[in-house]
């Protein structure tokens, strides 16, 4: 997991790249493992969409924001919100994602995810109620909690 943004231009640390061609984001991500299989998405909320219920992937997952802004939340990290331009990214696994939705009630935001999954796994799974109560003690203190 990682602060965001990371915005790098090829001359300032990718050699060898056109110097049309920004690197938006860079990290060091679990392996990939030998079956698994990855996933480019297009996500778009209307505004004020909530967007999904809290989930889990089960590898890494990597994102810009196109259009908008997204409320975004993963376990053990205060809620922040990544705006058009910006990047994100989640190391998958055990880690609840709890937000992805829309921060703008007048407008609508667009955001692409690439992910890798496990083999034989699918891109999400939702998580339940029980489970979050469970692991409430590992979710930052919310906004409105001080």
């Amino acid at each position: 997991m990682s602060d965001n943004p990371v915005h790098e231009t090829a001359h300032e640390g990718h050699q060898g790249l056109p110097p049309e061609i920004t690197v938006l984001q860079e990290v060091t991500p679990p392996f990939f493992p030998e079956g698994g299989s990855g996933m480019t998405i297009l996500v778009e909320w209307p505004p004020g969409h909530p967007g999904a219920a809290p989930h889990r992937h089960s590898g890494p997952a990597f994102g810009y924001v196109m259009e908008g802004a997204v409320r975004f939340e993963l376990e053990g990290e205060p809620e922040r919100v990544i705006k058009a331009g910006e990047t994100f990214w989640e190391p998958g696994g055990d880690v609840i994602h709890y937000q992805d939705g829309n921060a703008l009630t007048d407008a609508p935001t667009k955001f692409l995810v690439t992910m890798v999954m496990a083999p034989g796994q699918p891109m999400l799974k939702f998580v339940d109620e029980q489970e979050l109560k469970e692991r409430a003690h590992l979710r930052a203190p919310r906004p409105s909690e001080g």
